[in-house]
């Protein structure tokens, strides 16, 4: 494999019985199973929407620490916010990244379970209040961009188009991160091996590179290399419970640029309602059989759980120590 597969999301507007649409089913199907990471253009995100919000995360990550630090994430218990570098960790080393934490614009909410405390304000930096517009608009069009790329999953899986639809309504768990990599850090770990707990991902990234992806069944990894005006889709843990594993979700990391390069991205995440547990898709027989002895349970170290806002606050949990310890404990 030379790269990620790269789908044109026009073809799956291009009408319910085209030729074409049928293709790029089977194209995104294939993708999404074999490799569980592919690149999307046609998308319809304005160019100048992204511009806006490349322009005010420079503009935030130029601050002075000290302005930074007026949103840190040590500050909330929902875990939004600032984050210095290496105080994320993944697989239990420092992440070689600072990022803001942001969900959706929600009131704390109250509830026998304990990841009803993930819910809850975001936090923005005073001196930069046009961050807060460009991300929340950008948010709104990775939703829908997202939320197309599921409902053509769907379709390519052999179900109805809004088959994943009643998990995603206005109380579903969205999450995005604003992310910058300094060059030179003390390790090359920008982010450690992972997959992601939610259903898809959507990245925006710079033209720096860096993002690197397990080939399934092997030890060789390749380059996500950025593509104009292309966004990186990744599956999640919760789709490939969905589909017993007929979907892979796909581990991934990022190595950190060199001295004197500086890499920006922002990634957004596709969860559902909290309190959603996730139901397996009836598949076609033929798709079915293809499935095998799938386990969620096969990783002892991150076991699949069916129960989202469970899975959630585990990530959550073990990914912020000083904020589960100062919060959650």
């Amino acid at each position: 494999m030379s790269g990620l597969p790269v789908l044109d999301l026009r073809r799956f507007r291009s009408g319910d019985h085209s030729a074409d649409r049928g293709a790029f089913l089977d194209e995104l199907r294939r993708a999404a199973r074999e490799v569980g990471f592919f690149t999307v253009v046609g998308h319809g995100i304005p160019p100048a929407l992204t511009a806006r919000l490349d322009e005010e995360v420079r503009a935030f990550f130029a601050l002075p620490l000290d302005e930074r630090l007026t949103i840190e994430n040590t500050a909330s218990p929902h875990f939004r916010g600032y984050s210095r570098v290496g105080t994320e960790r993944t697989a239990g080393a420092a992440d070689q990244r600072e990022q803001i934490d942001i969900g959706p614009e929600r009131a704390p909410v109250s509830g026998d379970a304990r990841y009803w405390g993930l819910v809850g304000p975001n936090q923005w930096p005073p001196a930069l209040p046009a961050l807060r517009a460009a991300v929340l608009a950008w948010q709104d069009e990775a939703l829908r961009v997202s939320r197309e790329i599921l409902r053509a999953l769907a379709a390519s899986l052999g179900q109805a188009e809004d088959h994943f639809d009643r998990w995603f309504d206005e109380e579903s768990h969205l999450h995005l991160k604003v992310l910058h990599y300094p060059g030179g850090a003390a390790t090359a770990q920008g982010v450690g091996a992972h997959k992601d707990y939610g259903f898809l991902a959507l990245l925006h990234q710079d033209d720096v590179g860096g993002l690197e992806v397990q080939v399934p069944g092997a030890d060789a990894w390749i380059g996500a290399a950025p593509v104009p005006d292309g966004y990186v889709v990744n599956i999640g843990e919760m789709l490939e419970v969905a589909t017993r594993g007929y979907l892979t979700a796909t581990r991934h990391r990022v190595v950190g640029p060199a001295a004197g390069v500086d890499r920006y991205s922002v990634a957004f995440f596709l969860g559902p309602r909290l309190d959603a547990v996730v139901e397996p898709v009836d598949l076609p027989p033929e798709l079915a059989a293809e499935t095998g002895d799938w386990d969620p349970n096969d990783d002892p170290d991150n076991p699949l759980l069916a129960a989202y806002g469970e899975n959630a606050l585990v990530g959550w949990l073990r990914s912020h120590p000083t904020v589960a310890e100062r919060f959650w404990s």
